[in-house]
C-alpha cells in the first residue's frame, strides 16, 4: 500500500465513524417526545419502567425532574410507537451507511 492510499484509508475510515456518530445523534433527538406538559424519552428505561407498573395514573418524573401524572397506559402506547417508528429508521440509515463503506 502507498502513503497516498493508506491515507485514502484512513480518511475513508474517519468519515465513516463520524457519519455513524451524527446518525445516532439524530436519532437519539428523535426519541424526544412531549405528554402531559412533561417531556419524554423513548426508550428501554421508560419502557420497562412503564410495563413494571400496574397503576392506570401514575406519577413519575419527566426528563427534566418535574413530577407528571400520567396514563400509563397511554404514555407507553406513545412511548413504544416512537420508539419502533424511530429505530426502523434509524436501521434503514444505518444499513445505507454500511452499505456505502
Amino acid at each position: 500500500m502507498t502513503t497516498l492510499s493508506l491515507f485514502e484509508h484512513a480518511r475513508a475510515r474517519f468519515d465513516h465513524e463520524s457519519a455513524r456518530k451524527i446518525l445516532k445523534e439524530k436519532y437519539e433527538a428523535k426519541m424526544l417526545f412531549a405528554y402531559r406538559q412533561g417531556m419524554w424519552r423513548a426508550g428501554p428505561d421508560l419502557l420497562i419502567l412503564l410495563s413494571a407498573c400496574t397503576d392506570a395514573q401514575l406519577v413519575i418524573l419527566d426528563l427534566y425532574g418535574a413530577p407528571v401524572q400520567i396514563d400509563r397506559a397511554e404514555l407507553q402506547q406513545l412511548a413504544m410507537s416512537r420508539w419502533q417508528e424511530q429505530m426502523t429508521a434509524w436501521l434503514i440509515e444505518y444499513n445505507d451507511l454500511q452499505n456505502q463503506r
